[in-house]
């Protein structure tokens, strides 16, 4: 417009100058766009030596104004300046990715692209936002911008101040913000529509905090980190960071330490990573520890991390505290969720559900759910499938320590002593379930889950299995006997659905001891039949289980015991087989069933039958066997032989896998095989065994005698996988290569 107006006067830059008492220099940059907001003074000048009229006048100064208004608000100010990003960075190549992708990303107009960064206390989302913003800060020419809000602090940062803050870095001078919340929100947005400009929101205390700060579309972005979900926000991308995985924590950890790493060596630097869970701000503590006290070694810092009783406070380093980061979301909580929070710690396992929390927290179920949310949201626990809940293992310490400082010693052991009857009874009646005659009298089932199935029984038990192992073993240590004896004794019938469960041999040993100092002759015995029981699943301890078996019938023989007397005598003849001690096995399998028979019980006496015919088999009497076996089934399928049907449609399968490998020792293989493809129908409620898995291993070769390819892969493939359910893995990977091999 200037350039027009010269002209039209018929005047040279120079005669300009001359005229306004203005540089032909600075009427130039004018001209040129180099200077884009002349002072006032100047443009007054030069519109008197052009005598422009009015409304010419006007807009020439109008102008002039409105550029020195856009000049100050698009000048570099250094306010929220990105901070630095650490050297030793590791990890996090999938997120960082996923930033990348929300940068590129294009959405339709007047749609904002806001990337959400979630996760609880020390899991590095600041260092890794600043560590992506840098990463992508090429492609924002107008400008990367980093604003704390101080989201856990006792006082965030107000709207009005954040926005303050946002638009002086944008450029805008103080005189010329706006005085409202909805102007400042309004201008910023306006701003940032037509910019390439990130903006990274940390530490975010609210959705009301948040949405005036994000952009109504255009080409900004905003990366937004929090403690807290603010599942309240729409229209944003969410990334939830987790714990980094052991390699890469060892990783972080080693790029922390430096040419000191070496020194220390892996195995310990793994050791650390692991007692950090996995959190970087622990392994930065430990990292920062290690390396400012050259004389420390690892190792010894590794066996201070091992001690739970003091391993918070060992993570601390100069300003550095990790019980700090949980206690500013700790902080956060109302008093009804703190109190939650705190007494969670006496919760014996690794997960719970809202109905434990309840009784752990002593609420209500529904004031339970209302705190769990609270924890979640504010990154205090993990929710996972099922609505079971977890704390991260440093984070119960921090529980635990919260409930250490802020509740009585009375108090504590009045909720572990409640949290471990409550998992006790629960647990004693969910076994119950599974006895042939359900029931007994007098239990007492106030204040449990209502259970009305074994499908529902048999959930509850294994889903909870540490909580209620831990409440057994809480309840041993401190002279419970009488109730843990209850619940090892309720477990019998449940152990048979659940055969290669690794806590049983530790039920039952606690069980054993419960009977022993209770004086129990009979109980005692009982337990350490269970026990010989466990050690003779394979692959087993045959001796172990003989140790047992002898101890126990010693015992019961001291009380008359019949019962126990003949079930000592069948474990023993298991573990006496395994032993290759052939004919002993056979002698005390007979003895076991003749006490069985003699006694009237058919359960029992099936089960002895079924274990001599297998000693007999095993024996390489094979007709004797053939006649034992079929001698059990035939008491199966008799509906007046006695038996629990319940009962003999478990054991059934068992003799038919014996029967199976007998009928094709005897070379009656088309037998064997119709026998052994009806065990491998078998219900699958009943879980992975390793005589299911053997059965379908035998199966599987018969099948390929006669050259039935197709069919002996599929079963070969069956049985690896079973095999791999128990943890055979040499037997796994025998079936999975001949699944493979070539016909």
């Amino acid at each position: 417009m200037l350039r027009r107006h010269r002209r039209a006067a018929r005047l040279t830059l120079e005669q300009l100058a001359e005229a306004s008492g203005v540089s032909a220099r600075t009427l130039s940059d004018i001209e040129r766009g180099r200077s884009k907001g002349p002072q006032h003074r100047t443009v007054v000048a030069v519109a008197d030596a052009l005598s422009l009229a009015h409304d010419a006048r006007q807009q020439l100064l109008e102008l002039a104004r409105d550029a020195r208004l856009r000049d100050h608000w698009t000048r570099p100010t250094g306010l929220c300046e990105l901070p630095r990003s650490v050297d030793d960075f590791t990890g996090r190549a999938a997120e960082l990715a996923w930033i990348d992708n929300l940068v590129r990303n294009e959405l339709a107009p007047g749609v904002a692209v806001v990337g959400l960064i979630t996760g609880s206390a020390g899991l590095g989302k600041t260092t890794f936002a600043v560590r992506a913003a840098h990463a992508v800060r090429a492609r924002f020419p107008d400008g990367v911008f980093f604003l704390d809000l101080f989201g856990m602090s006792q006082r965030p940062l107000t709207v009005d101040d954040a926005l303050g803050l946002l638009l002086g870095a944008l450029g805008v001078a103080d005189q010329q913000l706006p005085s409202d919340i909805q102007g400042r929100a309004s201008l910023y947005r306006s701003l940032l529509r037509e910019r390439r400009a990130l903006v990274v929101l940390d530490n975010a205390a609210s959705e009301e905090q948040v949405r005036p700060l994000l952009p109504g579309g255009g080409a900004a972005r905003v990366l937004v980190t929090s403690r807290r979900l603010l599942s309240g926000l729409e229209g944003v991308r969410r990334l939830v960071l987790g714990p980094l995985q052991l390699p890469e924590a060892t990783e972080l950890l080693t790029g922390i330490l430096g040419d000191r790493s070496a020194i220390d060596g892996e195995p310990a630097l793994t050791r650390l990573a692991q007692l950090c869970g996995g959190l970087p701000l622990a392994l930065r503590i430990i990292g920062n520890r290690l390396v400012s006290r050259p004389d420390w070694g690892a190792d010894e810092l590794a066996r201070r991390l091992a001690d739970e009783e003091r391993r918070l406070e060992q993570f601390k380093a100069g300003d550095l505290k990790i019980a700090n980061a949980f206690g500013m979301s700790y902080e956060q909580l109302a008093p009804a969720a703190r109190r939650i929070f705190r007494r969670l710690a006496v919760v014996p396992g690794r997960d719970f559900d809202a109905t434990l929390a309840a009784v752990a927290g002593s609420t209500s179920v529904e004031e339970a759910w209302d705190a769990l949310d609270d924890l979640v949201d504010l990154g205090l626990l993990l929710d996972g499938a099922a609505g079971r809940y977890r704390f991260h293992d440093l984070v119960r310490l921090f529980a635990r320590d919260r409930l250490q400082q802020e509740e009585t010693a009375a108090r504590r052991a009045a909720l572990v002593d409640r949290t471990t009857s409550w998992l006790l009874r629960m647990a004693t009646t969910a076994g119950r379930w599974f006895e042939p005659a359900y029931g007994r009298p007098g239990v007492d089932e106030s204040g449990l889950v209502a259970l009305s199935s074994l499908a529902q029984a048999e959930a509850w038990l294994r889903v909870n299995v540490d909580n209620w192992l831990g409440a057994l073993r809480h309840a041993a240590g401190s002279g419970q006997d009488e109730a843990v004896l209850d619940c090892a004794e309720s477990m019998h019938w449940f152990s048979d659905r659940w055969v290669h469960g690794s806590h049983w041999s530790e039920v039952f040993t606690l069980g054993a001891r419960a009977a022993s100092a209770l004086g129990d002759l009979t109980q005692h015995a009982t337990q350490l039949n269970y026990l010989a029981w466990v050690h003779g699943i394979p692959p087993g301890d045959p001796e172990a289980a003989l140790r047992c078996a002898t101890e126990a019938l010693s015992l019961a023989t001291r009380t008359g015991a019949t019962e126990q007397i003949a079930w000592s005598n069948h474990y023993g003849a298991i573990a006496l087989r395994k032993l290759g001690r052939l004919d002993e096995a056979i002698a005390s399998a007979s003895r076991a069933a003749d006490v069985f028979k003699a006694a009237g019980d058919a359960d029992s006496y099936y089960s002895a039958v079924n274990g001599l015919g297998y000693c007999l088999l095993e024996a390489g009497r094979h007709d004797d066997a053939l006649e034992r076996l079929r001698e059990a089934l035939a008491l199966a399928d008799d509906k007046d032989s006695g038996m629990t049907p319940s009962i003999a449609a478990h054991l059934r399968p068992f003799t038919q896998a014996h029967l199976g490998k007998c009928l094709a020792l005897l070379g009656r293989r088309a037998d064997a095989i119709a026998v052994l493809t009806e065990v491998s129908a078998v219900d699958e409620q009943l879980g992975p065994s390793y005589w299911r898995a053997d059965a379908l291993e035998r199966l599987a070769a018969l099948l390929a005698e006669e050259g039935r390819t197709a069919d002996s892969r599929r079963a070969y493939t069956r049985a690896a996988e079973m095999y791999g359910a128990i943890d055979d893995s040499a037997a796994h990977r025998r079936c999975a290569d001949r699944a493979t091999a070539e016909p």
